[in-house]
């Protein structure tokens, strides 16, 4: 049976997917670059776009979990509760914040996480123009 805190870890480590991180290796090398896959066995990660401490640029490296020693997230988190509130001014009523998942729901159809806007139509539209707004006003 999975402890609570094996799977808290993971939950971690999913919520990096799709971020840029640093990875350092045992033997001190470092790789800069999105993390797009690991293997919760292994803990083995998988990065693209990635950027070696020697300035090499490759497009995806496979690094054994053994040799993992360290991954750091480079990008703030999205402050989610001001996102929430922002939404709530134009949906009022219709926004649920899920704090320990990091999703933002609106109307019950629209979901919002720090990677983007899952939904169509007019609704989610113009929720994707508010988080487009409020983070760049974040970054600004």
């Amino acid at each position: 049976m999975e402890s609570l805190a094996s799977r808290r870890f993971f939950k971690e480590l999913m919520d990096l997917l799709g971020s840029t991180v640093i990875v350092q290796t045992l033997d001190k090398r470092k790789f800069i670059g999105e993390l797009t896959g690991y293997d919760p066995k292994t803990l083995s990660l998988c990065l693209s776009n990635v950027k070696t401490d020697s300035g090499e640029t490759v497009h995806k490296v496979f690094i054994s979990g053994q040799n993992v020693s360290e991954i750091m997230k480079t990008e703030k988190p999205i402050d989610l509760r001001s996102l929430a509130r922002a939404i709530e001014k134009v949906f009022p009523n219709m926004v649920k914040l899920y704090e320990d998942a990091r999703i933002i729901k609106v109307m019950d159809k629209i979901t919002v996480t720090e990677r983007g806007v899952e939904g169509r139509g007019p609704a989610a539209d113009t929720v994707k123009k508010i988080f487009d707004d409020f983070i760049k006003e974040e970054k600004g």
